[in-house]
């Protein structure tokens, strides 16, 4: 599959997983997410770059429970209840946050489990 960002040609698995990693650009996650039916707000580039710097450093994905102890805290007294930051990581991303922050963050395709 192949998207055009910026007139350039961006391959990606038939999910939409970026091929090449150093492909990824806000750009391409816009497109992507267009394709998708995202609208990204800032609660979602929030989690997007979470993703990325945390690749970056630790050559690993979060897992959902991770992204949620981590972020969950610094968002404010009524994300501290766990299932609350959860609850809103849902409503951004509905079917499956790990996966789809995954692929909008042009990183690999997450293993089942996180």
């Amino acid at each position: 599959m192949q998207f055009n960002v910026n007139g350039k040609m961006i391959e990606t698995d038939e999910q939409g997983f970026l091929r090449d990693l150093e492909d990824w650009s806000e750009d391409f996650a816009r497109a992507l997410a267009q394709r998708d039916g995202i609208e990204l707000y800032v609660d979602h580039w929030e989690l997007i770059w979470y993703f990325r710097d945390y690749y970056e450093g630790t050559q690993s994905l979060p897992t959902m429970r991770k992204m949620v102890l981590e972020l969950g805290k610094h968002r404010g007294p009524h994300f501290r209840d766990r299932k609350a930051y959860e609850k809103h990581i849902y409503s951004l991303f509905p079917s499956d946050p790990v996966h789809e922050i995954c692929k909008l963050a042009g990183l690999p395709m997450p293993q089942p489990d996180t």
